[in-house]
């Protein structure tokens, strides 16, 4: 995945959540793949958002070290 890219894991994981309320008999394999799927792309996202994190607070250090 290109940079932990947070909009796409996000769009990913509501395509996922759609596929399983569109289901009317779910078939275990794929549901299985879809689970699989989330759960990488929530652990990539979580990553992300704390690389997130870490960059708002070098910036707020940078910036109260400005005044």
């Amino acid at each position: 995945m290109e940079k932990n890219n947070l909009s796409a894991n996000l769009k990913k994981l509501a395509g996922i959540t759609e596929w399983f309320d569109n289901q009317n008999e779910i078939d275990v394999e794929e549901g299985l793949n879809k689970v699989k799927e989330a759960v990488v792309l929530i652990k990539e996202s979580k990553e992300r958002l704390k690389q997130i994190e870490n960059e708002f607070e070098e910036i707020k250090k940078e910036a109260d070290e400005a005044k």
